[in-house]
C-alpha cells in the first residue's frame, strides 16, 4: 500500500491507497512542536483502529507546507514505517507545465491539487482550496498551471475579528439563512459566511474573464462544503483532491 501524507498549516491529512483505491483517510491537527514519536504513534494507532496493517505500507509520499515540521515527519516515517518518503519539492515531475515566473515559488500543495483536479475533471479549471489561506489556482484547457491568487483563509479572518473586537464573541460558523442579521451572532455569521461567498463569486468571475467562461470550479479544504452550499459557482467539492494528487505524483516519479 501507498501512504500519502499532506502536511498543512492547520491539518495533517493522510491516507492509504491500494492501487488507485483510497482505502481510508485520517486527519490530525497540525502542531508545529510535534516530535517524531508523537506523529508516528498517532498514525500507527489510527491505521490499526481501522483493522489495517501498517506493515503493508510499501511506499510513502509527502507534500508539506510546514518546513519546521518536515524533519520530525520524515523521521517518523523512517522510524515507524521503515520507508524513505518521496517529498514533493520543486523540480519533482508533475506532468504539468508550471507557468509561474519562478516555478519554485509555487507551494507543493497547489501543484498536487492541480494535477489531481485536471486528471479528474479536465480543463480549464479554477481550484479553490479553503485552508489556512484561501488559494485560487487556474489550469488551462491543455493542463498547464497558469498561476492564481492567495487570500487570507476564513479561520485567520475570523480569529482576527475576535482578537481585535473585544465585544464580539465566538460564533458557530454556519449560515444564518439571511444576510441581514437581527442579532450580533446572526450579523457575524452573515458577514463571515456571505462575505466569503461574495469573495469566491467575485474571484471566480474575474478569473473566468482571463481563463474562459467555461472554466469549471472545484473546491477542496476545510470550509469548502460550507461555502459551496451557499453559492452555485462551485460545481464540485472534492475533499480528497490532495491525497489523489499525491498518489499521481508518486506514480509519475517512481
Amino acid at each position: 500500500m501507498l501512504l500519502a501524507i499532506d502536511l498543512g498549516n492547520t491539518n495533517l491529512t493522510f491516507g492509504l491507497f491500494q492501487g488507485e483505491r483510497l482505502v481510508h483517510d485520517w486527519r490530525l491537527a497540525t502542531r508545529r512542536d510535534s516530535m517524531p514519536d508523537e506523529l508516528g504513534i498517532s498514525m500507527l494507532q489510527l491505521i490499526r483502529q481501522e483493522g489495517l496493517d501498517p506493515k503493508a505500507v510499501e511506499a510513502v509520499v509527502v507534500a508539506s507546507v510546514v518546513p519546521p515540521l518536515n524533519t520530525s515527519l520524515v523521521e517518523a516515517v523512517r522510524r515507524y514505517f521503515g520507508r524513505e518518503p518521496l517529498m514533493v519539492e520543486p523540480g519533482i515531475k508533475s506532468g504539468m507545465k508550471i507557468l509561474y515566473r519562478d516555478p519554485k515559488e509555487v507551494g507543493a500543495d497547489r501543484i498536487v491539487a492541480a494535477l489531481a483536479a485536471f486528471r479528474k475533471y479536465g480543463g480549464p479549471l479554477i481550484i479553490i482550496d479553503f485552508g489556512t489561506g484561501t488559494t485560487y489556482d487556474a489550469i488551462s484547457r491543455e493542463g498547464d498551471y497558469l498561476g492564481g491568487a492567495i487570500a487570507p483563509g476564513m479561520g485567520i479572518s475570523v480569529d482576527a475579528l475576535y482578537e481585535r473586537a473585544a465585544r464580539l464573541q465566538r460564533v458557530e460558523l454556519r449560515s444564518p439563512g439571511h444576510v441581514i442579521g437581527r442579532t450580533t451572532v446572526e450579523s457575524m455569521q452573515a458577514g463571515i459566511i456571505f462575505g466569503f461567498v461574495a469573495q469566491v463569486e467575485g474571484m471566480v468571475a474575474r478569473m473566468r474573464k482571463e481563463l474562459g467562461a467555461d472554466a469549471r470550479v472545484i473546491a477542496t479544504g476545510g470550509h469548502s462544503t460550507l461555502i459551496a452550499s451557499q453559492t452555485s459557482v462551485i460545481e464540485v467539492v472534492d475533499d480528497r483532491l490532495m491525497l489523489e494528487g499525491l498518489r499521481l505524483i508518486y506514480e509519475l516519479n517512481t
